[in-house]
Order: structure tokens, then C-alpha cells, then sequence
């Protein structure tokens, strides 16, 4: 009976180890901040980085551009070429953004609210629910155009659904080309989501707002070698290590990247450097957390089980009634009757060739033909 509790509750120990994993696993891929590899490339052949920078970095757009001219040619050099037959297909996909706060005003109301200012395909990596209208690009050649969530909808219009009304920031007309859900929850509420958010040009928030310039980049890249991307970017984008910090988001949630955090876990929350994280990393270091403890539970759970099938391994091995000699004995036996019949059949094929077997088989059919003729020729003399 003892035995049987042991085994049934190594069982669910295993099963409670598999469950926790496809959980943690499942959390990790509601993180779309995290997930762009996977949305820009199913073959896995792409690395998602992101760049965080102090006040003294001095980022710039000018920088900003100057870098991804050398994408190209640092693809081209690893013999990665484009192998889409569609004009618009891209190899990689970028965006910088800066924190900041600005002034909003309307014909009905104005309010002071936390800004992003986004440059490049922002919205690519940061798809946030849409209530009305659109996304819009840090490369469209009008920049204004803004982006607010259905706090600041409804304090400057009273209504969620505005998408192509329009406001003034710095006295110069924007379209609000979109309304958007602002994430909810305790981790959001911590990482800085706790107010009315909205999302301009760095353009605009730069000339009409105040911030501290560029202290955010994202890029999806050909990744051809593990590595590669990574390396690319802290050798060209970044500065001296206190001003930037430099992470690889593919396999941030991986169950190897979250063992990794588990000896880390009380040092990783401290910061050396001077980079104010945004909200949507301060999140993602919120679920790295969550999943950290999840992880040493799995761990936990997996050890109890493979504990309780050694033990009864070892038992079983203790009364199994035979030794790696008998199996060895066994087996070379098995080996030695193969090898006996193997030789008696070249034996045999060198004694009876085709040819002669042949031969044999057509004489019993010449006898057979003759037999028929006398015997056909006496019915014959019968009759007459």
C-alpha cells in the first residue's frame, strides 16, 4: 500500500512539473512587447534586441540613422539576402522612443499627461488593443498625428471613440489617429501605468514636450548565427556599459533563460546604471519574477519525481533475478546462432549455384512431356 502511494504521488508530482512548465511556458507568450521574433518570422531565424539608455548616452536620431545604415551591410557581409519575391518584404524592423510628458488641449478641455515619442515602426513591437482608429508610423513624413488612451479620450472629448478629431499640442494642430486600451493589472500599475498615457512623434514630443531624448531602441534582425545580432548592436549602438544596457527578448521567457534567473534572483532587481526602464520593461521584469518562482517550483516538483523512480529503480534492480552478465551472455549467444545461420547460407549458395538448380528443375519437366507422349501413343494403338 506504501509503495502504491509513493508511485501515484511521484506521478502527480511529474504531472503537477508538466502542467507548471506548459503554464509558465503559456505566460511567457502573452508578452507581445516580447514576442516580435515570432510574429516577424516563423523559421526562428530572427533575434528580437532591445536597447536601453541613460540620460548621458546621447542617443540622437541622427545616430538612430546612421546605425541602421550599416545594417544592411553587415547582413550583406553574412550572406543574408532578402528571399521574399514581395517588393515590400523587409529583412529587419526598428524603433527608438523617449519618455516624456506634454500638454494636450481640444475645444472642450486640456490636460498635462505622460508621453511616449515614438520613432520608426513602434506599434510593430507594441500592438496595444485599438478601441477606435489606427496605428501610426515614426516614418510617416507627417508626424502629427497622436495616439491617446480612453482616459485622456474621454477627459478631452468626452468619448472613446474620436479617432480624426483633433487637438493642439504646442498651439500646432494633431489628429488623434487612434484610441487605446491602457493595460490593466497590479504589474501594470507598478511599471508606470498607473496615469493618462499618450503616444506622439519624437518630433513632437521632442519640440513641443519635455524629455531627455532618445533612451529606448527595439530592432527584429536576421539573426544567421546565435549571437549575432546581439553582438552587432553593443558594437555599434552602444555606448560605455553604465549608459547602456543591451537584451536579447527571443528567449527571454525560455525555460534555460529562467533557471538562469533563479541564482540571480535577489541581485537581477538591483541597478548599477543610470536607465530608467519604461513601462513595458519594468512588466517584463515583473513576469521574469513570476516565472522565476514558478521555475524553482517546477524544479521542485521534477526532483520528487526522479528521486521516487530511482528509488524504486534500485529496488527493482535489487530483486530482478539477473545480471548485466546473463544479458551479456544472452546477447552473445543471440549473436553467435545469427553468425552460424548467415554461413550456412553462403555455404549453400556456393554448393548450389543458380545455374545448376535451373537444370535440375528441367528435367523433372523433359521426363513429365515424355511420359505424356507413350502414354498417348498407347491409347492410340488401343483404338486401332
Amino acid at each position: 500500500m506504501r509503495k502504491l502511494v509513493l508511485k501515484i504521488s511521484g506521478g502527480v508530482s511529474f504531472l503537477v512539473f508538466l502542467i507548471l512548465l506548459f503554464a509558465a511556458n503559456n505566460l511567457g507568450r502573452t508578452q507581445d512587447s516580447q514576442t516580435m521574433a515570432e510574429r516577424w518570422s516563423e523559421k526562428k531565424d530572427v533575434a528580437q534586441i532591445s536597447c536601453f539608455f541613460s540620460v548621458n548616452a546621447g542617443i540622437t536620431e541622427d545616430r538612430i540613422k546612421e546605425f541602421e545604415h550599416s545594417i544592411d551591410s553587415a547582413l550583406s557581409d553574412a550572406s543574408v539576402v532578402q528571399e521574399s519575391e514581395n517588393p515590400g518584404a523587409r529583412l529587419w524592423a526598428d524603433a527608438y522612443s523617449a519618455d516624456g510628458r506634454i500638454m494636450l488641449s481640444s475645444d472642450r478641455s486640456h490636460l498635462e499627461a505622460d508621453a511616449i515619442g515614438i520613432g520608426g515602426d513602434f506599434f510593430l513591437f507594441h500592438p496595444l488593443k485599438l478601441l477606435s482608429g489606427s496605428y501610426f508610423s515614426g516614418n510617416d513624413l507627417m508626424q502629427d498625428y497622436c495616439i491617446i488612451d480612453q482616459d485622456a479620450a474621454w477627459q478631452l472629448f468626452g468619448s472613446s471613440n474620436v479617432a480624426g478629431m483633433t487637438v493642439y499640442i504646442g498651439g500646432i494642430p494633431h489628429m488623434v489617429i487612434g484610441v487605446v486600451e491602457r493595460p490593466e493589472g497590479r504589474l501594470e500599475k507598478a511599471a508606470g501605468l498607473d496615469g493618462t498615457l499618450v503616444y506622439v512623434s519624437y518630433q513632437t514630443l521632442s519640440e513641443h514636450g519635455s524629455c531627455n531624448g532618445i533612451n529606448h531602441y527595439e530592432i527584429v534582425m536576421p539573426d544567421p548565427v546565435t549571437g549575432f545580432a546581439e553582438n552587432f548592436i553593443r558594437e555599434k549602438l552602444g555606448t560605455s556599459e553604465k549608459e547602456t544596457e543591451v537584451l536579447e527578448n527571443t528567449s527571454r521567457y525560455s525555460f534555460l533563460s529562467r533557471l538562469k534567473l533563479i541564482p540571480a534572483f535577489g541581485t537581477r532587481s538591483m541597478n548599477g546604471r543610470a536607465i530608467i526602464y519604461p513601462y513595458w520593461e519594468n512588466i517584463a521584469r515583473g513576469y521574469e519574477d513570476i516565472l522565476a518562482v514558478v521555475t524553482l517550483f517546477e524544479l521542485l516538483f521534477l526532483l520528487y519525481a526522479i528521486v521516487l523512480a530511482l528509488v524504486f529503480f534500485g529496488i527493482w534492480w535489487k530483486h530482478k533475478g539477473w545480471t548485466l552478465k546473463d544479458v551479456w551472455l544472452y546477447l552473445k549467444d543471440k549473436a553467435e546462432r545469427l553468425g552460424e545461420k548467415l554461413r550456412a547460407k553462403r555455404l549453400e549458395k556456393r554448393r548450389n549455384p543458380e545455374g545448376s538448380t535451373g537444370e535440375i528443375r528441367r528435367k523433372p519437366k523433359k521426363k513429365e512431356k515424355a511420359g505424356k507422349k507413350e502414354r498417348a501413343k498407347k491409347r492410340e494403338e488401343k483404338d486401332l
